[in-house]
């Protein structure tokens, strides 16, 4: 399972990498993995914009309202669920087959809602601003 690691020191660095990882990324399931602040939103506003969905200062959080659709980039947050009822609820399974990217804060909390063949982004936060962000497919031919 190949992995890259990349450093940002600002969120604009982080979302200036969001929107180079765009052009990179394979279609489907993006998982967005790290602690609160780690910035997997700020990550999501470059990947938003790289992939020509919205304006990277269009894009927020949807914690609260759980979905935001961008068109061909759907961002979900699942920070506010508990239960794998409460993701189910939601048609992930058309949206994913729908989306060109499907990025989902928390999603590492119900891995067996989620294709095996996807995309793992985790976010660690070094210093304040600085940020280490691992890129990692898992179960693609590639990976063999």
């Amino acid at each position: 399972m190949p992995s890259v690691t990349y450093k940002t020191a600002s969120d604009t660095e982080t979302v200036n990498l969001g929107c180079h990882l765009a052009s990179s990324l394979l279609p489907g399931v993006i998982l967005l993995i790290g602690n609160l602040g780690a910035g997997k939103t700020t990550l999501a506003k470059g990947i938003v914009s790289g992939a020509g969905a919205a304006a990277a200062d269009d894009v927020a959080s949807p914690t609260f309202t759980l979905i935001h659709d961008y068109g061909k980039v759907v961002h979900i947050d699942l920070y506010r669920l508990e239960t794998e009822r409460e993701v189910a609820a939601l048609g992930l399974d058309e949206i994913i087959d729908r989306a060109k990217f499907t990025l989902i804060e928390w999603g590492e909390r119900f891995p067996a809602m989620f294709p095996e063949a996807r995309t793992e982004i985790t976010l660690s936060t070094v210093s304040e601003d600085e940020r280490s962000i691992v890129v990692r497919t898992v179960g693609h031919l590639e990976d063999s």
